[in-house]
């Protein structure tokens, strides 16, 4: 059901005179009159009133009406595409049809830029098949090689669209819901012959809005925005169970350029954000990274992994990440960026400020011998360069390891700095602040003590004491 509101956004409402009688019999007549007039008066002002509160007569104001979003030129309905309220007859599939379709009411069919909006009404929700056999099946990304699971295609998306411009998926907080409990099952049983593929997939597309909306259950990735520009996801809600859902990623931003992450709660079975941009020697020929971009305001679970990670496929570089008032309650990491020789590439220029740990095991955490490839045919001599990375005000409780750095002689981390750092541990051990080939400084009040590895300043930027132990190594993974 479309509602269609007018131009100028106000109801008309049609006015009708009241005449009172020209002669009043008597003065009790009058009096009556009078007294309903006024009544009335004061009924249509109350009714009409839009300010806070209770009215005079008890009565509360009316909740404001929800915003209507921006209306396109052509609306469909799902069902019109094989959509069905039993969750039983949608498929990908059928799902395409309705994007070519949108696609052609700009009067080709091969345009890109359709401008459409996908709306998902209060209660609404879009349920995803169990059935593999009636996913489509779709080449491998060019920046991850022969596949991320299995050589060869990989099943598509939900929601899948590609070349896409000014698209807004958006709602009263309706559900894509992927089902993956049967895909999870499928893939720890290696039955499933090809890549699980992501809920919500957008490849190769700009000016893209998603907000107000709840994804669950992802067969695998949730949000999979690929080499996009301009993208914003705002007030979204991630969910997956926090065990046995293999890789149900909440957003992965992967050769995204120019993008704002905000305003979300993700509880998932792996990464709450892991920003990626290629898998070895396939990220470093496609050679799109990953740049400007935003992360705030957001809380994320991840009991099997980290709130927000950047790679480990990375090889085509990330840069300019600012995460900022994020909260990372009951995981296994906080924030991690992982890669490993053979990825080459890049990670500078990320900057973590006001974040808050609750009950991690392990807060900061830099990983560099994280030994996934997709075949022989990476180099090993591609190693990552990692430096210019900042961590200032970061808070907790309840953390086991505050920190752990582990670079090595092939691939040194350079220019870390720590600032305003305090976090309540749960293990009385020493050097529980752990770090491996780290060069970088520490500014002002740190806790707990920071590795032997950082230089110390004072509070105000003065240089306290040079380290001479950059190379020294204090890493250990039994704690």
């Amino acid at each position: 059901m479309v509602d269609i509101v007018s131009s100028s956004g106000r109801f008309h409402f049609a006015q009708h005179r009241r005449w009172l009688p020209g002669l009043v019999s008597s003065y009790k007549t009058l009096f009556a009159s009078l007294w309903v007039a006024v009544f009335m008066a004061v009924f249509l002002w109350q009714s009409n009133s839009i300010g806070a509160g209770i009215g005079i007569f008890g009565w509360a104001t009316p909740p404001p009406m929800r915003a209507v979003p921006r209306l396109r030129a052509v609306a469909y309905n799902l069902t019109d595409f094989g959509g069905s309220a039993t969750g039983r007859r949608s498929t990908p599939r059928r799902s395409s049809a309705l994007w070519r379709r949108s696609r052609g009411s700009r009067g080709r069919a091969g345009d890109s830029s359709f401008h459409m909006t996908l709306f998902l009404a209060e209660g609404a929700e879009i349920l995803g098949l169990q059935d593999e056999n009636y996913w489509p099946l779709m080449p491998p990304l060019p920046s991850y090689g022969y596949g991320r699971e299995h050589k060869g295609p990989r099943y598509g998306s939900l929601i899948h669209g590609q070349n896409l411009k000014d698209v807004v998926i958006t709602g009263h907080n309706g559900t894509i819901n992927g089902q993956g409990q049967s895909w999870w099952t499928k893939y720890k049983r290696r039955i499933l012959n090809y890549t699980r593929g992501p809920l919500v997939q957008l490849m190769w597309s700009r000016d893209i809005i998603i907000s107000n909306i709840t994804l669950r259950d992802s067969p695998f990735w949730t949000l999979h925005p690929y080499d996009c520009k301009n993208v914003t996801v705002s007030n979204v809600t991630i969910l997956a169970p926090v065990s046995g859902a293999p890789n149900t990623d909440g957003i992965d931003p992967d050769s995204c350029e120019d993008m704002v992450i905000e305003n979300c709660y993700i509880c998932v079975g792996d990464d709450g954000i892991a920003i990626k941009s290629g898998w070895d020697q396939y990220g470093i020929a496609y050679g799109r990274p990953s740049t400007n971009i935003l992360i705030r305001n957001v809380t994320v679970r991840s009991v099997v992994s980290a709130g927000i990670s950047i790679g480990s496929e990375m090889s085509g570089g990330v840069s300019n990440v600012s995460i900022e008032n994020l909260h990372v309650w009951e995981s296994r990491r906080a924030v991690r960026i992982k890669t490993a020789p053979g990825r080459g590439g890049y990670v500078r220029d990320i900057s973590y400020r006001n974040l808050t740990f609750d009950n991690v095991r392990v807060g900061i955490v830099i990983k560099t011998d994280y030994n996934e490839h997709p075949d022989e045919g990476f180099d090993p001599k591609a190693v990552p360069v990692l430096k210019n990375i900042s961590y200032v005000q970061v808070h907790g409780y309840g953390v086991r390891v505050p920190v752990r750095i582990h670079g090595s002689e092939e691939i040194p981390i350079k220019d870390v700095t720590f600032q305003d750092i305090s976090i309540g541990i749960t293990y009385k051990k020493k050097h529980i602040f752990q770090c491996s080939f780290v060069e970088g400084r520490v500014i002002g009040y740190v806790f707990p003590t920071p590795c032997e590895n950082l230089d110390l300043y004072d509070e105000h930027g003065q240089l306290v004491k040079r380290s001479m132990s950059q190379n020294s190594t204090d890493i250990d993974y039994d704690i």
